[in-house]
């Protein structure tokens, strides 16, 4: 596909594979694969909505503070469940959400009944998984590289932990993509791909951009840089598939990373240490 540069209208030589986990197995009827993630509650209730689930909006008012998002799938013959609560401090209209566990049903007669994850076939669970995944990823408070200045201390350990943490799905298939194309561009001397980020060597710094998040930690001491929007630099580099943007976005700050000598906005060169403040 990168060869040929054949771009696809949706991914499916890139397309993410979930496989059961041990944990899965051993939970039954229960997946916490994506529990525990704080979510932007309207991007999720949007993302939920763009893909078919069905769902209510959380709020202050009674029984709002958890609601449960449905999804029939092959035909009506199963349907995934996705619950998430209200996060948001206080009890107020809900700005924030909780991520919580997904669980399957099986149709019998016109009725559901809870199914084992061991029962559900492959394609059904990975279809499922892929939309929660997109979900957590794209609705995060760790995907925004602003959330920082104003998370609430009690949701600050999950920002730090998950907009440098283990790569979901999604992100490994974005890993993949990056090592086909780093060598494509100008600066593929300067880039290095590790596990979890993408290694830019800078004329003033290194710097550390999370393939998850899009994040950027600065070495030494993974000093957390706030980069909003990188210029399209890299616009003209060829993709061969880009949904939610977090390909791109990651590819445009390591072009202007690897050139940092040449940055001239102030706030992100202050961050760097290469002005006074």
């Amino acid at each position: 596909m990168t060869e040929r540069r054949l771009r696809q209208p949706f991914k499916q030589a890139f397309r993410e594979v979930y496989l059961i986990t041990p944990a899965e197995a051993a939970a039954r009827v229960r997946s916490s694969r994506f529990a525990g993630h704080i979510v932007a509650h309207a991007r999720l209730f949007a993302l939920l909505k763009e893909r078919a689930w069905q769902t209510t909006w959380l709020g202050g008012f009674d029984g709002g503070h958890a609601a449960e998002a449905r999804k029939e799938l092959a035909e009506g013959a199963w349907r995934v469940r996705f619950r998430y609560d209200n996060a948001t401090p206080g009890g107020r209209e809900a700005t924030l959400a909780a991520t919580g566990q997904v669980r399957f049903d099986r149709r019998q007669g016109r009725r559901f009944a809870q199914a084992d994850l061991a029962e559900v076939p492959p394609l059904v669970f990975g279809e499922a998984m892929r939309d929660v995944d997109l979900f957590v990823a794209v609705a995060s408070i760790a995907a925004d590289p602003g959330w920082q200045d104003r998370v609430e201390d009690d949701d600050l350990a999950y920002w730090t932990q998950a907009s440098s943490g283990p790569l979901p799905p999604s992100a490994e298939v974005r890993r993949d993509a990056l090592a086909r194309l780093i060598p494509r561009t100008a600066v593929a001397d300067r880039l290095t791909l590790t596990d979890r980020f993408l290694v830019v060597r800078g004329d003033l710094r290194t710097y550390k951009i999370h393939l998850g998040s899009a994040n950027v930690l600065m070495e030494p001491g993974d000093v957390h840089l706030c980069v909003v929007q990188a210029p399209r630099r890299g616009s003209r580099l060829f993709l061969p598939f880009e949904e939610d943007g977090r390909l791109a976005l990651i590819l445009s700050k390591a072009l202007l990373l690897a050139r940092d000598s040449e940055i001239t906005d102030e706030s992100v060169l202050r961050q760097i240490g290469r002005v006074s403040p």
